[in-house]
């Protein structure tokens, strides 16, 4: 049975924690990672990210205390997921404007260097509504 990190109830979420753990860039670019799927695996979530194993923990651990993300420890292998749904319920509509402003970021052609593909899934990910995550 998978192991679980703690992480802050639903109405603990803090507003304050949420925007704070925002507020990095690679911390969001995560995030828009996360919005493209059930469930990244930590390494392959971060394979495109040039640092450190250390300080891309501590990104992974201030977006679960903040509650962005729920982490699910199964082996050696940690799974972390989006929690869309509690965000929803604790601050509705906040995803909608942080997901629609990258949206804008990965459209911008100086901005992105990945390839077309990984763009439109991205875009895609980013674009529908966010009880669809």
């Amino acid at each position: 049975m998978p192991a679980e990190l703690s992480h802050p109830d639903t109405a603990d979420l803090e507003l304050a924690a949420v925007m704070h753990a925002l507020s990095d860039p690679i911390r969001l670019q995560l995030v828009a990672c996360l919005a493209t799927d059930e469930g990244e695996n930590c390494g392959e979530l971060s394979q495109n990210i040039e640092l450190h194993k250390s300080t891309l923990s501590h990104h992974y651990r201030v977006l679960r205390e903040a509650g962005i993300t729920r982490t699910t420890v199964t082996g050696r292998t940690r799974v972390m997921r989006l929690r869309s749904a509690d965000l929803q319920a604790r601050f509705p509509g906040l995803l909608d404007v942080v997901f629609r402003a990258l949206a804008d970021l990965v459209e911008d052609d100086e901005k992105w260097t990945g390839s077309p593909e990984d763009r439109a899934k991205l875009l895609a990910a980013l674009k529908r509504p966010v009880a669809a995550h």
